[in-house]
């Protein structure tokens, strides 16, 4: 992508809110969000996201920044979020480099459970107003119709191809968690290490804030100890690894879960891979999920008492 590839108002947008227009593109990713990685004239590296403007944006970028401000493992924002026609967008600092940490054993569980123990902990007494509708993974407390959250380009394909298996475990866990009515809390609602960045044993970075959520802690917890180890196509981590996240994620914050919090966790663990199972089955891509599924959910489904 080149500089005359970009939308038309972002060159203006940040001579108006950074001091300086682009001169050249480092890179633009899209999923949710579209992110430009763009080098302006006065010589700074940013990050331009603009996503489509759900209400949610201006409590996550609020959070962002309490984060950076403590100096926590993320990308530092530096301009408010900016309504451009039907775009939330912001600037934040560019934080390069870094690797991957790959890996689904317990050892790696355990040091991905420390850093989301960190981020829990900074955002305990971050007050912004709660950032809804949840991400569309997290959305379990959704009051459309039906089992699953609306999405138009889900919902129009052929639903009867999702596997009864698929729809009878999202089914039994959603019922779980709602019936457990635990207070939410503000986390990171897309844990996995393509959203992270290490130096060695150290987090460098912590992407993707675009996705905080506001649902209870067991419930944070045990979604991001079954998607930490995603690095690629989503699946999920063995049992005695979201068990490790559990434990040590416990462990760093001096509260044990009680038997209502440890059920919701083990719940939580499997509904964003059901989520990813009928997006499989639905865009015909590797069954990841639905073999992950297949292999773990009765399990799962015990220790959640679903």
């Amino acid at each position: 992508m080149g500089m005359n590839d970009l939308p038309e108002w972002l060159p203006a947008w940040c001579v108006d809110h950074l001091g300086s227009e682009p001169v050249d593109v480092l890179f633009q990713a899209q999923q949710i969000s579209t992110v430009f990685g763009l080098r302006l004239a006065d010589g700074t590296d940013v990050v331009v996201k603009a996503r489509a403007d759900e209400g949610r944006a201006v409590s996550c970028v609020a959070a962002q920044a309490r984060l950076a401000e403590r100096g926590l493992p993320c990308a530092r924002p530096l301009t408010p979020v900016v309504r451009v026609d039907s775009l939330a967008v912001h600037a934040e600092e560019y934080r390069p480099g870094g690797e991957v940490l790959r890996g689904d054993s317990p050892d790696v569980a355990v040091r991905y459970a420390e850093v989301f123990a960190a981020l829990m902990a900074g955002l305990s007494d971050v007050t912004v107003a709660p950032p809804l509708p949840n991400p569309r993974w997290l959305r379990w407390d959704h009051t459309d119709p039906g089992l699953w959250p609306a999405i138009d380009f889900l919902d129009e394909r052929d639903q009867s191809a999702v596997p009864a298996y698929v729809v009878d475990i999202a089914s039994r866990i959603r019922a779980r968690l709602l019936a457990a009515r635990l207070p939410c809390v503000l986390g990171h609602g897309d844990y996995e290490a393509q959203n992270l960045r290490w130096h060695v044993s150290e987090v460098w970075v912590v992407h993707d804030w675009d996705s905080l959520a506001w649902q209870p802690e067991a419930a944070l917890v045990g979604a991001a100890s079954g998607a930490f180890a995603n690095a690629g196509p989503p699946a999920l981590a063995p049992i005695s690894s979201s068990e490790a996240f559990m434990e040590s994620y416990q462990d760093i914050r001096g509260r044990s879960f009680t038997a209502v919090e440890q059920e919701v966790a083990w719940a939580a663990s499997l509904w964003t891979v059901s989520h990813n199972a009928r997006w499989e089955v639905l865009h015909g891509t590797a069954p990841l999920s639905c073999d992950a599924l297949q292999d773990q959910a009765a399990e799962r489904l015990r220790r959640a008492n679903a």
